[in-house]
């Protein structure tokens, strides 16, 4: 079986850590106020630690996140053709020694939204591009180096400024929706 890694945030789930910023602001912000990866960038100027403590103390960001459309049906239709992993990072190099608590709320996560998936299945790393398989899916275009035929990146707010020239210079072609992947991988 051919072996596909994919990614957790972005990718699985959307939303979330905008929605946990807004919170602590009481503010209304949308993605299309920010291009950054971090939507921390939104926070006033001397607000990120004082942020960041409430974020990695009181909060799982897991309970605000949004599934993206038909993901988890398509999972576990890869999952029944391709062995499936998730890889989902966890290292913020902002506060690395608050980061682990971030590994049990993904954790938990996944066990309860892809029962359908091996636990021993779940990779937490920061670095994929170390990750052997033939299928990547991943929203960040860092995550898609290393080796990997199909390269798979689910589009997001802070990857528009990607062209279709400068991803199939990568060999990383740009997708949508989880319907697009289905296509891509289940056809």
């Amino acid at each position: 079986m051919k072996k596909v890694m994919i990614d957790l945030d972005d990718t699985i789930v959307e939303g979330g850590y905008l929605e946990v910023l807004n919170e602590y602001l009481g503010t209304n912000y949308t993605y299309d106020d920010t291009e950054d990866y971090f939507v921390e960038s939104l926070l006033p100027d001397g607000m990120l630690d004082d942020y960041l403590e409430y974020f990695y103390t009181h909060v799982n960001v897991y309970d605000y996140v949004h599934i993206k459309p038909h993901a988890i049906e398509v999972i576990e239709k890869l999952s029944q053709k391709y062995e499936v992993y998730i890889c989902s990072a966890y290292l913020d190099k902002r506060v690395p020694e608050k980061s682990g608590v971030v590994t049990n709320t993904k954790h938990m996560w996944l066990i309860k939204n892809l029962p359908f998936l091996n636990p021993k299945n779940f990779i937490f790393t920061s670095r994929k591009d170390l990750i052997d398989c033939d299928i990547k899916i991943d929203d960040k275009v860092g995550n898609l180096k290393g080796l990997g035929e199909v390269k798979l990146l689910m589009s997001g707010y802070h990857n528009k400024k990607y062209t279709d020239e400068e991803l199939k210079e990568k060999n990383i072609i740009r997708v949508h929706s989880w319907d697009e992947i289905a296509k891509i991988l289940l056809s």
